[in-house]
């Protein structure tokens, strides 16, 4: 007899991550046939033309440049005292809303949503998001028995869903009085949608009118790991309209050095709250410090590190952001390829407004990901579409791309 020794809150299926297994197969692949006969479009990481990472030059001469004991020290709990000021202003840039911020160390932008649905939803309590989303997120809520609740991402004409946004809310916050929204924009992982300002007015509306009952306690979740990559910086306007909150919505911005700082493995961000009371940002502050405390104690002092030595220094940050400006364009026009492709051929995509990925809807993605594959095209399925990853895929393979993804699902569907 097989006896189970882990807790009943703590078991799980066993099963082997598809995304990665599939970028194991696509690497496979092109061992075998050469990179020109493979399209590897599967991990979020910026890779250049040859299929090396790219990495930036200013952020890992800072990193070989620290001294030792700048690289091995223990950090504070909640961070190095210049990184809880800095990441702020690198995180809103010219945009600041009129509100109070503190800002807590995380392991990459995943510990931030961590902290924020641990923190702000109790057990039971609704977590909502859109429709396509990233996995972890519901990870996250299954392993602190939180209910993750999703809604349409889009309407009948491809824009934000506001009235699905506008229900889900409604109707959970009325069950519970506590609610966190999740907001991936811009550039959503896996749509590469970012939600326009008209969008942001209207969902701010609903929120505030909620918030009219001082017994509602409203947390938005602000994931905005790819918003370097949607745009030239104007994209970061919306910020403002977080200013002047009514006391009882609290926004938690996840931010990530991963991709702005090409910094995968140093697993650094931040959770940045902001609130229109300074009682309740000290709270966050306290609280998260503490969940720092009792996960992984304290984080990466070397990273945090970089990002102040550059954003302190004139020189450094001007060469950081013409770096992170040629690998923006570099992504920009392979999208803009795939994206012109696609119109070309009648391949129906999500709009595309910036970060790593496109998706391409469809019911059978399952079957059209299989048959993808067997043609040498290695893409996610996801439960309602396709996620092609732009961000790995150089450009004369994002110009192919498209045709080989229709003729295959027009197979796929004439076979249904």
């Amino acid at each position: 007899m097989t006896i189970k020794m882990t807790a009943e809150n703590a078991s799980w299926p066993k099963e082997e991550d598809p995304i990665f297994a599939i970028a194991e197969r696509a690497d496979n692949a092109i061992r075998d046939l050469g990179r020109d006969k493979v399209i590897n479009a599967t991990l979020g990481s910026l890779y250049d033309d040859d299929g090396n990472l790219i990495t930036l030059n200013t952020v890992f001469d800072e990193l070989k440049h620290l001294r030792n004991d700048e690289i091995a020290a223990y950090s504070p709990i909640a961070g190095n005292n210049d990184f809880q000021e800095d990441v702020v202003n690198v995180c809103f840039g010219d945009y600041k809303p009129d509100a109070y911020f503190r800002a807590v160390y995380t392991p990459g932008g995943t510990g931030a949503v961590r902290h924020c649905i641990w923190t702000y939803a109790g057990a039971s309590d609704p977590v909502i998001c859109p429709d396509w989303y990233w996995k972890p997120y519901k990870t996250i809520c299954d392993e602190f028995e939180r209910e993750f609740i999703t809604y349409p991402i889009f309407d009948e004409n491809f824009q934000y869903n506001v009235e699905g946004f506008e229900k889900t809310f409604r109707e959970n916050l009325k069950k519970n009085k506590r609610i966190i929204s999740i907001f991936n924009t811009p550039a959503n992982n896996p749509t590469g949608y970012s939600i326009s300002d008209d969008e942001w007015d209207k969902i701010l509306d609903i929120i505030k009118d909620e918030a009219k009952d001082m017994e509602n306690r409203i947390t938005i979740l602000l994931d905005i790991a790819y918003i370097e990559y949607a745009g030239d910086g104007s994209q970061k306007k919306f910020f403002k309209k977080f200013s002047n909150l009514p006391e009882n919505v609290f926004v938690l911005v996840a931010f990530s050095m991963s991709k702005s700082y090409t910094a995968y493995g140093l697993r650094t961000g931040a959770a940045v709250g902001l609130s229109s009371s300074q009682e309740i940002v000290d709270e966050f502050f306290y609280s998260c410090s503490h969940a720092n405390r009792s996960n992984w104690s304290n984080g990466v002092r070397s990273s945090m590190q970089i990002l102040s030595n550059i954003y302190r220094d004139e020189q450094k940050s001007k060469s950081y952001h013409e770096e992170l400006e040629q690998a923006r364009k570099l992504l920009e026009r392979r999208a803009e390829t795939f994206v012109t492709e696609a119109d070309k051929v009648g391949l129906r995509i999500f709009p595309y407004r910036g970060g790593f990925f496109i998706s391409i809807p469809t019911e059978n993605s399952q079957e059209i990901g299989d048959e993808l594959e067997a043609n040498n095209l290695f893409a996610i399925a996801l439960p309602k579409g396709i996620r092609f990853a732009v961000c790995a895929v150089p450009e004369d393979q994002c110009k192919i791309a498209p045709k080989i993804i229709k003729d295959i699902m027009d197979k796929v569907e004439k076979n249904k």
